[in-house]
């Protein structure tokens, strides 16, 4: 009998084939209001899809692997690596920004004045009603919920965690009874895993509608007096996976190009959509079956959501230096280390609100005697960065699930081994 091969693109080239067809849309209908609404809602119904599946997967999966792990002092344990861990990779990752913008001087190279400026209005709004509620104490007040199901309806990632992990606990310390608890969420995760396989085959054509309306309001010639900082910042962030990451990634004893190869649908995913939450759940269930111990993933995945911003980090760093140089205003060293405080604060403050980086940039121009006209001159290009800046934090959380569970040795190493190696395998099939 005769036999023949089938192939079929992989998510990963079939998103990348929506970007490109995005693209193209996008300059065809330049300012064209009627496209870029069918666009716009098209893309809006994609996130939308995806939104509705990430808090009942975190719920479940992290309830399931709190009770499962059962030791509140180990729970402590691990939570306090993570919180270590993120701070000490978001900090590392303002440095650099920091370190790049001194050495390469971006905004040396603008002409403020010809820059065409773009509304900031909604982020105005969002940054002094964040700004209100900002600080240290109002973040740990914040972690907490008065009320689980406002959480759940509003989005807010860490009262939903918080709640989960006392549910978890709860579930496990009344032993037998709560295993019902278990088995019901344990089956709720699965059914939600197997609805986000159905929402990703949409994903080629919400990357499209989001990539289009992008480029139909902005207009590729917008790019060309920002080109460079756009460079350097896509630049640096690269550099931050390959070296820092990398390095992180040598000293547990893992190879990061195995890692990037295992989440690469997830990470063309995110950096099209620029948006975390389009690949959170995937991510969840990726790194279970790379190894990750239920308990840890679940937890570390959603906390680095808000916490772990890596990507974000870089470029609000070098945002401010870009705008600091464009106005010839010269930051001492001083000056930096001020600035490299407040984003730290910042960053966790606000890392929960709409449009975060700009809103953190917005908050610390003044640090910095920024005025804050200058944001609107990049604000045209922030979905820009912010694709690039998405991407790294998707990485930095993945890598971060492995890294903790190495640390607890609950990383399985045959699993990792075994599921790594099925993405060598070509994607078809043969009929006779």
């Amino acid at each position: 009998m005769k036999r023949y091969r089938r192939y079929r693109l992989s998510l990963g080239w079939q998103i990348m084939i929506g970007l490109v067809l995005g693209i193209i849309l996008g300059v065809i209908f330049y300012q064209n209001k009627t496209a870029i609404m069918a666009m716009q809602n098209i893309g809006n119904m994609f996130i939308n899809m995806i939104q509705m599946i990430v808090l009942p997967i975190v719920v479940s999966c992290l309830t399931v692997g709190i009770a499962n792990m059962g030791d509140i002092k180990k729970f402590g344990r691990i939570g306090g690596k993570t919180i270590i861990y993120f701070e000490l990779m978001t900090t590392i990752a303002i440095i650099l920004g920091l370190i790049v913008g001194n050495v390469f001087h971006p905004g040396d190279f603008i002409n403020i004045h010809q820059l065409h400026s773009q509304s900031i209005g909604q982020y105005v709004a969002t940054a002094r009603t964040a700004k209100a509620h900002s600080g240290i104490w109002a973040t740990l007040v914040g972690i907490i919920p008065t009320n689980f199901f406002n959480a759940l309806s509003t989005g807010d990632m860490m009262p939903v965690i918080f709640f989960s992990v006392f549910f978890g606990l709860g579930t496990a310390a009344i032993g037998k009874q709560g295993q019902i608890i278990i088995d019901f969420l344990q089956a709720v995760s699965e059914v939600m895993f197997k609805v986000t396989n159905w929402v990703m085959h949409t994903a080629p054509i919400g990357v499209c509608a989001l990539i289009g309306v992008t480029v139909a309001q902005m207009g590729l010639s917008a790019l060309a007096p920002l080109g460079y900082f756009v460079f350097l910042a896509y630049a640096t962030m690269i550099v931050f996976i390959l070296l820092i990451m990398g390095g992180v990634a040598r000293i547990f004893g893992l190879n990061l190009f195995t890692l990037l190869k295992v989440i690469r649908d997830e990470f063309i995913l995110a950096f099209s959509t620029a948006s975390s939450e389009a690949v959170l759940p995937r991510i969840i269930d990726k790194m279970q079956k790379f190894g990750v111990s239920q308990g840890i993933v679940s937890f570390v995945v959603p906390t680095g959501y808000t916490f772990n911003l890596d990507g974000s980090a870089i470029y609000q760093s070098l945002a401010a230096l870009f705008l600091a140089q464009a106005y010839h205003i010269h930051l001492s060293i001083g000056q930096q280390i001020t600035l490299l405080v407040v984003l730290m604060i910042t960053s966790k403050g606000m890392a929960g609100v709409p449009g975060a980086s700009f809103v953190v940039l917005l908050a610390t121009m003044s640090t910095i005697g920024v005025p804050m006209q200058g944001l609107t001159f990049i604000a045209g290009i922030d979905r820009l960065v912010d694709m690039g800046r998405t991407s790294v934090n998707v990485v930095g959380n993945s890598l971060a699930s492995v890294v903790i569970a190495k640390s607890e040795k609950e990383f399985d190493e045959k699993k990792a081994t075994e599921f790594a190696g099925t993405f060598n395998k070509p994607k078809d099939s043969t009929t006779d």
